[in-house]
């Protein structure tokens, strides 16, 4: 294969993760120990916070009060296209049952976790769209009780701090039984165990930093989780059809989200390429300070720029790096969804883009980073629904599962296996002999 790396990556996404396992373990086990108490105690020392943890409803119409109505309508508007797209994906899901045999019927049903845990970060960001991504996927699964949590934030709110205004309103509306002014591990730990009169999560979900992610990684089996998150990535394929100031525009947007945050353009027009890399930097140095540093490091350390001299090849760099977005910006569109097989979440033509999927189109924003995608999807209503199976037989029908049964059982030393096969048989079929020594 034919590549060429007009930029090539000076670090590695994972490369400052650093070793917050112990960190991280350390304030899981004090919390859950001393219960509320302990996570009110890191929730002042970590967040300034002093006010209600689980916020009361009138608290949560005053915040709701501060939501300028026409952000209220782009939140609706967005929630709207969440809801139904995850009602199309629940409808994937059937209940269903088969004869496997004649009188051996084996069947599927779905069954939805009873308590969801999601996280809304809103640290460096205010992640409205993270709570309207994780509560309405919840709610259309049909969990019993969804709890929400987000991070308070000094000058937010009352005196002692709190959450951002929109963020509450978005849970709120989409459906969170309860709201949480607590941030990372102890935010996790609190959903987790079931403090401050919740009950116990059966599943954590949303994005955060390396202290989230790495509670949930820590939790997960007591709990189940989403996905385990490094740090956003976006990638853009591109031929001489795209236009580069909106492919170098996309690339920007994604980068702001942090100094480690990936991105890659692989094209195969290499006058492309160099425009987009000329743009760059002058539109990261129009961004808002924060947000400029941000994209510049990132840029600067994690940004690629491959040359390919084929589409294919640039489909085979794709799918090797599993990109958490993926943006086509290329002629014969059906060609590259037909071809492409690793990514968290798939753009097509410049008329769509990442930040649309971000914040308001319908597809779930939850998507696995650092080339998880190779593997796995990102949240969806499928996500908080268990998939259980159900058998039932006649006694007709279970003489010949029965008779595999005892050899198979027998053969591998299993012989108490083999025995509640054998009572079976003998109940069911007395007087018949069956030979059901191990077949060696």
């Amino acid at each position: 294969m034919a590549i060429d790396y007009l930029k090539k990556a000076d670090r590695l996404s994972t490369d400052d993760a650093g070793d917050v396992r112990a960190t991280v373990q350390a304030i899981l086990d004090e919390i859950e120990a001393g219960g509320d108490d302990a996570a009110r105690k890191y929730a002042e020392k970590f967040d300034k916070y002093h006010g209600n943890i689980v916020l009361t409803r009138d608290e949560i119409d005053a915040a709701s009060a501060q939501v300028p109505e026409k952000l209220k309508d782009d939140i609706r508007f967005a929630h709207d296209n969440v809801y139904r797209f995850a009602e199309a994906q629940k409808a994937t899901i059937q209940d269903f049952e088969f004869e496997i045999t004649p009188g051996l019927i084996a069947g599927q049903k779905a069954i939805p976790c009873q308590a969801a845990g999601c996280y809304a970060p809103g640290g460096r960001y205010a992640h409205i769209a993270s709570a309207l991504m994780t509560v309405t996927t919840a709610k259309v699964a049909g969990c019993g009780r969804i709890a929400a949590c987000s991070p308070p934030r000094p000058g937010v709110g009352n005196g002692d701090g709190g959450i951002h205004p929109a963020i509450i309103y978005t849970a709120d509306y989409c459906g969170a039984d309860q709201v949480l002014a607590l941030g990372g591990v102890q935010g996790i730990a609190a959903m987790a165990f079931g403090l401050f009169g919740l009950p116990k999560s059966d599943i954590l979900v949303g994005p955060g930093n390396q202290f989230v992610a790495e509670a949930k990684r820590i939790l997960f089996g007591r709990v189940g989780i989403d996905m385990f998150a490094g740090p956003t990535d976006s990638l853009i394929l591109a031929d001489s059809t795209a236009d580069a100031e909106i492919v170098a525009v996309d690339l920007v947007s994604q980068a702001e989200h942090g100094y480690n945050s990936p991105v890659w353009l692989a094209t195969t027009d290499k006058a492309l390429a160099e425009t987009v890399m000329a743009r760059v930097p002058e539109l990261i140095a129009d961004l808002p300070e924060l947000n400029s540093k941000n994209a510049e490091a990132a840029w600067r350390d994690y940004a690629e720029v491959i040359l390919c001299d084929t589409r294919e090849e640039v489909a085979t760099v794709s799918d090797q790096i599993a990109p958490e977005h993926l943006t086509v910006m290329a002629d014969d569109l059906d060609w590259w969804l037909n071809r492409l097989e690793c990514y968290g979440s798939l753009f097509l033509g410049e008329e769509t883009t990442v930040s649309y999927g971000d914040k308001a189109s319908g597809t779930n924003h939850v998507l696995p980073t650092s080339g998880a995608a190779k593997y796995t999807g990102g949240l969806s209503v499928h996500k908080y629904m268990k998939l259980v199976t159900w058998q039932r037989s006649t006694r007709e029908a279970s003489k010949r599962v029965a008779e595999a049964t005892a050899r198979i059982s027998r053969l591998e030393g299993m012989e108490g296996h083999a025995r509640a096969a054998d009572i079976r048989l003998a109940k069911y079929f007395p007087g018949e002999n069956f030979d059901l020594s191990a077949q060696d």
